[in-house]
């Protein structure tokens, strides 16, 4: 018998096969039924074939990482088992389809006729519906919840398809009835029925309501993967929020067409991913030499060039800090939970209205792909200012001001005639080679930057205030790093979330002094934000925890790496104080040394 509080629930199949309809069933019913949950996918580049898994974490606290743990798997595939088996130990139980295992000899193989039960109620694809349900019986999930989620889904597909589907997943029911029966499973996780009414939502999502909240009114983006969906999001809402969505013919005419809209006054973003945004490079110079606000979201994936175009990585921060030619001001957020997705968007669409300038929004496919549930993401916190004024006769757009920031007006909206040039202009936005202006423009356009730092959001901090070991992160490492350094049950070590990753924040140095040891994780091989630090605070970060294989951190790899750096800190100590005791009682008696050599070599 397993016993779980805490149950990890890994879906593995080929594409094609309906797990992503699996997983949006699952989390809703889950979290209906009054269980903390959150999911997270990894997939391949193909529309069928490979092998795609989804976990599913349940609890009786609050989740919102990966783990590489694996309490039950249901493969739906004969590769499941093959393609996830360094996640598969002896606790893992496995079910699937009697076919699908025939080969597999293992002691908890659970072998169901999953597939012959779905044959006999329409087809194959039936079959992962029988699945949903099983799983709903052993997390006892109320069935009329379920079935509600059902509905919801296949409704629209018409009267018979639905009743097939209640069909299967009332058999799928059943069969979780026996499981329980059989004593195979001992789920224990506590329910809170308050939990039914919270937010349920991905990363995606959470960017998409910060973008309705911050005011947004166009949108123009050439689809690609992780990107996609936030442009999907704004597409499918745009009517009900009166907003405009453009699917450009390529990147470079995508962000062209956001810079025209903003010109005209219209909050306006961008969404893309690595490769595509190198073709937007050149126009974050435009928006800099025209001081015409943009927001970017750019959702990361491996590199270079289309690199892992399904997979996950943190490696485009130099790529928006340093686009663009020339010297331009600029913002960078990386939300790491979704309250920080919905508020940083909002402030970015704020701030690139503010300042006039391109702001950034890092993103990446595992942050924008996760659930989980959440009571408040902030509605009521957020308030739009505005900044374009009308013009009068007079008007000139590129007035030279204390902060740098010149009065933006707009077409039509005024007396004033609103010039802009991609060219350096004079105050009125006309072209001009004259060398002194030249200099005076350039030095009121990086003027805003002493603005911009002012309104930078300082890291939070997650742990005691009196620390020895500090750890940083930013962006999606958010929730693996808090969970991993939590379950070491340490009040040395504290944990640094970087939101904001540029301009840096003035309070990072003295966070940095006061530890002992620093350690930084990143998705990526260089330490590209460990060498932003640096350059900025001149402070070494002294162990990087790097990973680019295309995954995300687990909470198990989170603890493991941070058990082995304060392990080798402790045998240091150790010889440091060993080393001190010795000068310093050398002249009166000599300093005992364990004679055991086995004993040294084991520190």
């Amino acid at each position: 018998m397993s016993k779980f509080e805490d149950v990890s629930i890994v879906l593995c199949g080929e594409a094609g096969q309906g797990i992503q309809t699996v997983e949006e069933i699952l989390v809703k019913a889950v979290k209906l039924g009054g269980y903390n949950v959150f999911s997270s996918k990894e997939y391949m580049s193909r529309i069928r074939g490979g092998e795609n898994s989804t976990e599913i974490r349940v609890s009786s606290k609050r989740v919102a990482a990966y783990v590489d743990r694996i309490d039950i798997l249901i493969a739906i595939s004969k590769g499941a088992i093959n393609h996830l088996e360094e996640r598969i130990s002896k606790d893992t139980i496995i079910i699937g389809d009697e076919k699908t295992l025939a080969e597999v000899e293992q002691e908890d193989v659970i072998k169901i006729p999953f597939l012959k039960m779905a044959a006999g109620i329409g087809g194959p694809i039936f079959a992962n519906i029988i699945a949903a349900g099983a799983l709903c019986s052993v997390l006892n999930v109320d069935k009329w919840i379920f079935d509600e989620c059902i509905k919801a889904m296949f409704q629209r597909k018409g009267e018979e398809i639905l009743q097939k589907d209640l069909k299967a997943g009332e058999e799928g029911y059943k069969i979780g009835e026996n499981l329980i029966k059989s004593g195979k499973f001992d789920i224990d996780i506590e329910k809170d029925l308050k939990i039914k009414d919270e937010i349920l939502l991905n990363g995606t999502d959470a960017v998409g309501l910060g973008c309705i909240a911050g005011g947004l009114k166009f949108m123009s983006s050439y689809p690609m993967t992780p990107s996609t969906p936030l442009q999907t999001f704004i597409a499918g809402h745009s009517t009900e929020f009166g907003m405009i969505f453009e699917q450009a013919e390529d990147e470079i005419a995508a962000i062209n067409l956001g810079l025209g809209a903003s010109y005209a006054g219209a909050r306006a973003i961008v969404a893309t991913s690595g490769s595509g945004f190198a073709l937007m490079s050149e126009a974050v110079g435009l928006s800099g030499m025209i001081e015409t606000p943009i927001v970017i979201y750019l959702a990361q994936r491996p590199g270079p060039a289309v690199g892992l175009p399904t997979r996950t990585a943190q490696e485009d921060l130099n790529l928006a800090l340093y686009s663009s030619p020339g010297e331009t001001p600029k913002a960078i957020f990386a939300p790491g939970k979704f309250e920080d997705a919905f508020y940083l968007t909002h402030h970015a669409l704020d701030l690139a209205d503010k300042y006039q300038i391109p702001v950034f929004i890092l993103s990446d496919q595992y942050f924008a792909d996760i659930y989980y549930n959440t009571p408040d993401i902030g509605l009521d916190k957020v308030k739009n200012q505005k900044y374009i004024v009308k013009t009068d006769a007079n008007y000139k757009r590129y007035e030279i001001t204390e902060d740098g920031i010149s009065p933006r007006g707009i077409p039509g909206f005024g007396e004033g005639f609103v010039v802009v040039d991609s060219d350096e202009h004079d105050t009125e936005g006309h072209i001009t080679e004259d060398l002194h202006l030249r200099n005076k423009m350039v030095e009121k356009r990086l003027q805003k930057l002493e603005g911009i730092k002012k309104d930078v959001i300082e890291p939070e901090l997650v742990g005691n205030e009196d620390y020895k070991i500090l750890v940083l992160g930013w962006g999606s490492t958010y929730g693996a790093i808090k969970e991993g350094m939590e379950q070491l049950e340490r009040d040395d070590i504290s944990f640094l979330h970087f939101k904001q990753v540029y301009p840096v924040h003035e309070s990072t140095l003295s966070y940095l002094q006061k530890a002992q040891k620093t350690i930084i994780f990143e998705n990526n091989a260089t330490s590209q934000f460990a060498n932003l630090i640096k350059l900025h605070t001149g402070f070494e970060i002294h162990q990087k925890a790097l990973k680019y294989n295309g995954m995300p951190f687990s909470v198990e790899e989170v603890t493991q790496r941070l058990k082995g750096f304060t392990e080798v800190e402790g045998k240091a100590t150790f010889f440091q104080n060993l080393s001190k005791s010795k000068i310093s009682n050398a002249r009166t008696r000599s300093v005992r040394r364990p004679k055991n050599k086995k004993f040294l070599e084991g520190l």
